[in-house]
């Protein structure tokens, strides 16, 4: 297969790229379908000198089946791709694993606010840390996030952890991931949100366990 997908470093990626394919395959084999049969009847029922055309009468029950039939054959691949994804979406949006590492992220015009709870794990304590467009968190470790809209919608995207969930004015959104790779990699919005929102990036840190520990001793000295 292309590698035509940004590299995955996400526990479920491999999961969601499995339903992303098996709707490319779907989708690229009707198309290919599609387009043979035209060109096919377009080489059978060509202008051939000599050959009158032909007047067909109208059958009820064979328009139908040019209707039906495809129907049928979409809504069967459309169930099917729902029961392959129905597993992956209870796993990753109902059943949530509880988090090692807790953060809040709250879209605004136009960046990210990240909220750490600070070393006693509680937000709303004096040990809180906000900073902007960085999320840094340690490889191998449940990350539960918080979101949270201030204006207007936005969307929380993490290409490469296969993560896309929006932020929504008024409300508290969880979301999750497990990164597999130490690294840095992109959070853009991918919620159209203003005049702004081509610039409306952050970056997330993946640390290795014990750079993890480095960066929460710098980021908090009397901890």
């Amino acid at each position: 297969m292309w590698s035509w997908l940004p590299e995955n470093v996400s526990t479920y990626g491999g999961d969601i790229d499995s339903i992303i394919y098996l709707i490319y395959y779907i989708t690229g084999a009707w198309f290919f379908l599609t387009i043979g049969i035209i060109v096919l009847f377009l080489f059978l029922y060509r202008h051939r000198e000599g050959r009158r055309a032909t007047y067909i009468h109208g059958n009820t029950l064979a328009q139908m089946a040019w209707i039906l039939v495809p129907t049928l054959i979409v809504l069967g691949l459309d169930l099917w791709i729902d029961f392959q994804s129905a597993p992956i979406w209870e796993r990753i949006k109902v059943h949530m694993p509880p988090g090692d590492v807790r953060v809040q992220v709250t879209g605004k015009q136009f960046n990210w606010e990240i909220l750490y709870p600070g070393p006693d794990g509680r937000f709303g304590t004096a040990d809180d840390l906000q900073v902007d467009n960085e999320l840094h968190v340690p490889v191998g470790q449940v990350v539960r996030v918080t979101l949270k809209a201030k204006d207007v919608i936005h969307s929380f995207f993490l290409p490469n952890l296969r993560l896309k969930q929006d932020a929504l004015p008024g409300r508290e959104i969880e979301a999750w991931f497990e990164a597999t790779k130490p690294g840095v990699y992109e959070i853009p919005c991918a919620e159209l949100c203003g005049f702004g929102h081509s610039g409306m990036v952050g970056y997330l840190t993946v640390h290795s366990a014990e750079d993890y520990e480095k960066w929460v001793k710098r980021t908090w000295p009397s901890s």
